[in-house]
Formats: C-alpha cells, sequence, structure tokens
C-alpha cells in the first residue's frame, strides 16, 4: 500500500505542534503524518533513534513503541472474531469462552465491558479484584487485554498478530507493522525512567504483549483503512461490517455521562464528555487511539482526514498534562481544515 504525496503548508501547525510536544516530552525523534483525501500532505521525521551521538536519524521506517495504540489491533481481532461467527455476540458472557475462569468474580462481565473499558476488573498484588460491578463505570486497566486476547485465541484457534497478518498486513505489504523480541536498527529506541513501573519487558510474537513497533508511515496507513472501512484502491480488504463494528459506539449507557466512550478500544467522539481524549474540535464520528509513548493515530471522517505522531518518550515528564496536549492535537488538526 502507498499513497502519492503532495505536502503544502495546509498542516504546518500540525507538525508544529508535534515539534513543540516532542520539546516537552523525554524523547530523542518524532515523526507525523497527516493524510486527506487520499493524499500525504504533511509528513516529517526529526531526531534519532537514542539519545547516543552515533545513533541512527528518525526516517520513514524508523518504527516506534506504541504502547496502547496496540489496542487498535486488538480491537480489530475482536471485530473480526465477532464478524466470522467465532464469537456470538459482544454481549456473551466471558465465561461462554473462557470455562475456566472464576465464574463468581466475573459473572455478568461481557465481550462488550472487555471491550469499552466498563469491565470493573483490576489486578492487586497479583490478583483480580472487581472495582465496581460490570458495565456500571469506566477504568483503563490492562487486565481487560489479558482476557480478551486469551479468549479471542480461545474462540479463533489464532493469535491476535496471526489474524492481523492474514487480514491486513500481508495483503497490504505492512513490512514496518508487528510485535519484536529483539531490537534491530529500525526500532527506535524507547527513552524511559529505569523504574518505570508501567515499563514492561514483555517478549512473545503472538500480538498480546508490548512490544508492538509501528512505523509513522504504515500507523497513518492503519488509520486510513480504518477510514475507507476496508476498502484500498477500489478493493473491500476487510470487511466493512469489521471496521465499523470497531470504530462506532459500544459503551454501555454509564451513570456518569462525563466518562470517556470507546468502540472496540478505539476512543470514539459521540456524546459531549468531559474526560475524553479527543479535542473539543473534532466532529463528532470520528475516533482515536493514545499510547503510554504519547504515539497517537486520529481519523476523522467528516474530512477525510488521518493524522499521527510519534514520538519514542516512556510516560509524562512533571508538568505534562498528555490529555491537554492530545486534545490540543486534534483541535489543530481541524484549525487546519
Amino acid at each position: 500500500m502507498k499513497l502519492k504525496k503532495k505536502v503544502d503548508n495546509q498542516f504546518s501547525p500540525v507538525e508544529l505542534h508535534v515539534r513543540n510536544t516532542s520539546n516537552t516530552v523525554d524523547c530523542s525523534g518524532a515523526g507525523v503524518m497527516v493524510i486527506r483525501n487520499d493524499r500525504i500532505v504533511s509528513e516529517a521525521y526529526w531526531g534519532k533513534h537514542s539519545k547516543a551521538s552515533d545513533a541512527r536519524p528518525i526516517q520513514e521506517d524508523s518504527q516506534f513503541h506504541v504502547a496502547s495504540v496496540r489496542k487498535s489491533y486488538i480491537g480489530f481481532a475482536a471485530a473480526y472474531a465477532i464478524h466470522n461467527g467465532y464469537i456470538h455476540s459482544i454481549d456473551d458472557e466471558i465465561a461462554k469462552y473462557l470455562p475456566n475462569i472464576n465464574t463468581d468474580l466475573f459473572a455478568k462481565t461481557t465481550i462488550r465491558h472487555l471491550l469499552t473499558h466498563t469491565h470493573g476488573l483490576h489486578t492487586a498484588e497479583g490478583n483480580i479484584i472487581r472495582e465496581f460491578p460490570p458495565g456500571q463505570s469506566w477504568a483503563y486497566r490492562d487486565i481487560s487485554i489479558e482476557i480478551l486476547t486469551q479468549l479471542i485465541h480461545h474462540s479463533t484457534g489464532k493469535t491476535v498478530s496471526e489474524i492481523l497478518k492474514e487480514q491486513v498486513f500481508n495483503s497490504l505489504s505492512f513490512h514496518e507493522t508487528g510485535w519484536y523480541d529483539e531490537q534491530s536498527e529500525k526500532l527506535v529506541e524507547v527513552i524511559r525512567e529505569p523504574a518505570d513501573r508501567f515499563w514492561s519487558m514483555d517478549k512473545g510474537e503472538d500480538g498480546n504483549k508490548k512490544n508492538m513497533y509501528v512505523s509513522t508511515r504504515e500507523l497513518a496507513y492503519w488509520g486510513y483503512l480504518h477510514l475507507k472501512q476496508g476498502c484500498i484502491d477500489g478493493k473491500q480488504v476487510v470487511a466493512k461490517e469489521i471496521i465499523q463494528q470497531a470504530t462506532s459506539l459500544q459503551s454501555p449507557v454509564l451513570i456518569n455521562k462525563d466518562l470517556p466512550q470507546n468502540g472496540f478500544l478505539w476512543f470514539v467522539k459521540d456524546l459531549p464528555a468531559k474526560k475524553t481524549e479527543i479535542g473539543e474540535l473534532v466532529p463528532k464520528g470520528s475516533f482515536q487511539i493514545l499510547g503510554y509513548t504519547s504515539v497517537a493515530v486520529l481519523v476523522v471522517p467528516k474530512h477525510d482526514i488521518v493524522a499521527v505522531r510519534m514520538f519514542n518518550s516512556f510516560g509524562s515528564p512533571p508538568g505534562y498534562d498528555y490529555l491537554a496536549d492530545i486534545r490540543a492535537f486534534g483541535d489543530t488538526v481541524m484549525k487546519c481544515v
């Protein structure tokens, strides 16, 4: 997959915003890309793969650790499993597909709850506990991803990575997207505090680990696949229904209307919500996902836009408000339209 490039100054404020963020967070390099009307209209890279003096410059094939952005790929695998009948319904209880789990603890917890962060499960001192009844509130906890990937594997007989390679990566010739156990020259080093409690040295290429790296261009193309609802160059590469289900509002009706809203792990713009990560100017029907490295992809169907930013900074330095910054990123994109 390769889009034509026609860069102009219209989206230069987006690049400037990303450059300003790269000067705020602790990173050694960054990238930005905007696609509009089937053309790459902005693309820039700066810095190096690490802080070493002889480090490789950031470039088109540089692959950044995408952290929680990987969840959009897991959401795709879940939508694939439902579309193809491996999972009967998003509202099925997870115990139906994972019969050996604690049925008392997981009672009434559905696949919808896992996909929308409304499951109410948490881990404490190595044990799974319940924070709130399923569907009653919202909390961002990785335990849901562990359960969801197990459920997908158990129901389909395939790993998340196998599903993605079969359905997307091979057909679109994605060679700069994947899960990696070993460092290589194309992988950008993650700048982090050695004792950061959120960092994981996960290994494994089955798609459920926190070791996913993607180039700026291929993350933008991933967003573009969703923008076009699976139709690329006139060919329906992925079933339209898979994309529609993954990127439409799936959150249950919550008592607190200001909590974030999700599709299949994507954050979606629907009703007004004070705690959303999506900018105020970004229109309804848009969707976005953000990682702990401040990597993000925003898709705005109303204006035929995909915007991606890439950094190699893990976590937030003192004084950096990542939610305010990611909202400003989206609002900057919209001010360029």
